[in-house]
């Protein structure tokens, strides 16, 4: 593999990151729910989730997807009711009011928080056919293991990285601030929009 197409794969990753989707829109309501230490180990789990897919996109998933187009189905209708729980959980508790006072619920855990990055991420297999439609063209035959786990630890760095930023910048108290004053209306959109995430992940 060049250097070049290396640097395009970082690229072209880094973008789909970027793009809004369930892990960022998780990413935003736990850094401004529960802070950033919260949200960063949910940017881990992100970052998690965004190397399972792109590893089973490297060893053949895409392909696997093309022959058994049922298996695709069948992971957007399972992915796409979990974040249409999420989003219904949001919806419901949308009135509650959250005391972010020193009373206030704890956040939570390390282990909860990443494994919910995790579980977001991988609801979504769209991440897979995106990286096999990029590996495909960009990661020749016979591409050494050291490039492959690079490529695995751009990924990685990529998803987590940005979420981490996501998290800290609804972390900031103005942030908080803003969404205390404005909780019921902004957990509904939050919710609304996962929901909108899930129905288009199963419907395309």
């Amino acid at each position: 593999m060049t250097l070049a197409a290396f640097l395009a794969i970082c690229v072209l990753h880094l973008m789909a990151a970027i793009s809004p989707g369930p892990a960022v829109l998780m990413a935003a309501r736990t850094g401004v729910t529960e802070g950033l230490r919260t949200g960063a180990f949910l940017a881990m789990g992100i970052g998690v989730g965004g190397v399972v897919w792109a590893a089973a996109a490297l060893f053949g998933l895409g392909l696997v997807f093309q022959a058994a187009p049922a298996l695709l189905w069948a992971l957007k209708i399972i992915g796409a009711a979990y974040l249409i729980w999420m989003a219904w959980g949001l919806w419901r508790d949308a009135d509650r009011p959250l005391d972010m006072g020193a009373e206030a619920r704890l956040p939570r855990s390390a282990a909860s928080a990443f494994r919910l990055g995790l579980m977001t991420q991988l609801a979504n297999p769209k991440p897979a056919v995106l990286f096999s439609a990029i590996f495909i063209g960009t990661v020749p035959p016979g591409t050494s293991p050291l490039i492959f786990a690079a490529l695995l630890a751009v990924v990685f760095l990529n998803e987590t990285l940005w979420n981490i930023l996501v998290a800290r910048i609804f972390s900031l108290e103005r942030s908080r601030t803003a969404y205390v004053s404005l909780k019921s209306i902004l957990d509904r959109t939050f919710g609304g929009l996962l929901a909108l995430l899930g129905v288009k992940i199963a419907s395309t």
